[in-house]
């Protein structure tokens, strides 16, 4: 072999160990851990945290609830778009109300209770379930959430806190005859509103 390319030979062979050390290839999770980009989203913290220092004290700030439905009857539109949120499209909306009254009723599913302003309406105490808890004060912005999944458990989680923290004790003490005041959110279909079945789903709620 010539001895040009011999030289040329070592110096090749040279440059291919120097690459393959220089070189090499790491599993993409072990990549992503390392750099810290795959932490974990807590949907169990997330909701503690928003229950807690977002919601609670949203409640403050609620639309009276007889107030709300005599809106709803006489300017539907403007009722909605005054205090109903949602975070997609579509025609069911959510309100974050408060109202008063006097027990009338308990049954293995809610709570009827006549309003002050004369209406009556339920309060929920079997099935919590749905995204009214979560998008009610609109304070939660999709953005914040890079799945639909980690936002569905959002609301999952949060309606475990309410039956624990809410739902529960109100029961437990809940007696006819009682005046309640209470804070909650209720879901409606703008479309096809059916306010004499009006169910709210409590947030905050005391009887005496």
């Amino acid at each position: 072999m010539p001895k040009n390319s011999l030289k040329y030979a070592i110096v090749l062979v040279l440059l291919g160990v120097v690459a393959y050390n220089s070189v090499y290839f790491r599993k993409l999770d072990e990549v992503k851990a390392s750099s810290g980009s795959t932490s974990k989203f807590d949907p169990v913290a997330y909701a503690q945290t928003f229950w807690t220092s977002r919601l609670l004290p949203a409640t403050s700030s609620a639309t009276d609830l007889g107030t709300l439905l005599t809106l709803l009857k006489t300017d539907k539109e403007k009722a909605i778009d005054s205090y109903s949120h949602a975070l997609g499209i579509g025609n069911i909306r959510y309100f974050l109300v408060k109202g008063e009254g006097k027990i009338n009723a308990i049954s293995d599913n809610d709570i009827t209770v006549s309003l002050l302003s004369g209406e009556t309406i339920k309060l929920a105490t079997e099935y919590i379930f749905g995204n009214a808890v979560r998008d009610a004060s609109g304070l939660i912005k999709i953005t914040e959430f890079d799945n639909t999944m980690d936002l569905n458990n959002v609301s999952t989680e949060l309606n475990a806190i309410l039956r624990k923290k809410v739902v529960s004790p109100f029961r437990a003490s809940a007696k006819v005859g009682s005046t309640v005041k209470f804070v909650g959110a209720i879901e409606l279909n703008k479309e096809h509103l059916h306010l004499e079945y009006l169910e709210v789903i409590p947030i905050s709620v005391n009887s005496h």
